[in-house]
């Protein structure tokens, strides 16, 4: 006799969880966008806070109700340009710091790895001792031709068509060392080279004018734009030169245009307020560590989080030694060196 079996209850399927794909790229944007809240309160700290004392009142009408008072005068003439060349060169640095590891794929390098500050060292050195420049309108053309110069020379000696991370990192190396010898020589032969470069090569902001700020900031806004265009080509090329060429990225193409990237941005940036140490070397470091080896999030965390390293560090150099100031790139160094150091003895590089 068959028995008809009970008809078996149907269980709805679970529904499906999303997926966690999504999630690392919500993070990545709520995160660069808590970074940009920051770099605001930055910017506002550094237009407010000097070596001079100002009220916030005082601060307020001299932005929005200027009436040409001494106070007016400080921060519309003297913060606010200030503020936007910090703001301008940080993000510079950031970029082309992350490029140039991304590039190299060596998580330690920065733009002083090619050359690049060297070559606008040396370049400026030149214009002071055999062509008399003393302003820093001057110094602006002499670093950005140093450093583009000095870029192509390391491209070529790396090898145009066969031109890899090890060729570049050892070229730029090479060329660094010599062009620090001839630095030295100069300025040990030149007594008046000596005492203008010991200011411009330590790195500052407070000869910041609006005249500076309109001369790099076409090659900054070209630069910063190629440098965000370069995340997946640099991407394919952190696979390996095999995987990349699969991929269809053009290895040569890539690094040719990575290198004008990096040359625009640090060498404007250097040609504005000399070498600066340590913002392109950590902050595409420090970022790294949170958003993983993906550029397309590397580059814009890089650009937004270096101007609050930069501005914080100027806005401390203010007023620690008050009524003096002291030059930013001391207070990068200071900063930039122990907590760096931290960083690395606190973590395994991250991989590029």
């Amino acid at each position: 006799m068959l028995v008809e079996s009970p008809p078996q209850e149907r269980t709805a399927a679970p529904p499906s969880s999303p997926s966690p794909s999504w999630r690392p790229s919500t993070l990545c944007a709520a995160g660069l966008l808590a970074s940009v809240g920051v770099l605001l309160v930055v910017v506002v700290a550094s237009i407010a806070v000097g070596a001079k004392q100002i009220p916030l009142g005082d601060v307020w009408h001299a932005l929005f109700q200027h009436t040409g008072t001494d106070n007016d005068v400080v921060i519309r003439d003297l913060r606010v340009p200030r503020t936007l060349l910090g703001l301008l060169v940080g993000s510079a640095l950031g970029l082309s710091g992350a490029v140039l590891q991304a590039l190299t794929r060596n998580p330690l390098a920065d733009p002083g790895l090619l050359g690049i500050n060297a070559g606008a060292a040396a370049a400026v050195v030149s214009g002071i001792s055999f062509f008399g420049v003393t302003s820093v309108t001057g110094y602006v053309w002499f670093a950005f031709a140093g450093a583009a110069a000095v870029s192509v020379l390391v491209y070529v000696l790396g090898g145009v068509r066969s031109a890899t991370p090890v060729r570049l990192a050892l070229a730029g190396t090479a060329a660094t060392a010599a062009l620090i010898g001839y630095i030295n020589a100069v300025q040990l032969l030149d007594n008046a080279a000596l005492d203008k470069m010991r200011f411009w090569t330590v790195g500052s902001l407070a000869s910041a004018s609006m005249d500076t700020i309109w001369q790099v900031l076409p090659f900054l806004t070209f630069g910063t734009l190629l440098a965000l265009s370069l995340a997946r080509p640099l991407n394919a090329m952190a696979l390996g030169d095999d995987t990349a060429r699969a991929l269809g990225a053009g290895l040569n193409r890539t690094r040719a245009l990575s290198m004008a990237a990096a040359t625009l941005l640090c060498g404007a940036a250097t040609a504005a307020c000399g070498p600066i140490a340590f913002v392109g070397l950590m902050v595409p470091h420090v970022v790294r560590s949170f958003t993983g080896p993906d550029q397309r999030w590397i580059l814009p965390y890089a650009a937004v989080l270096s101007p609050v390293l930069l501005l914080g560090a100027d806005v401390i150099a203010r007023v620690v030694a008050r009524p003096s100031e002291l030059q930013v790139g001391i207070v990068t160094a200071l900063i930039g060196g122990p907590l760096f150091i931290y960083l690395v003895r606190r973590r395994r590089l991250a991989q590029l």
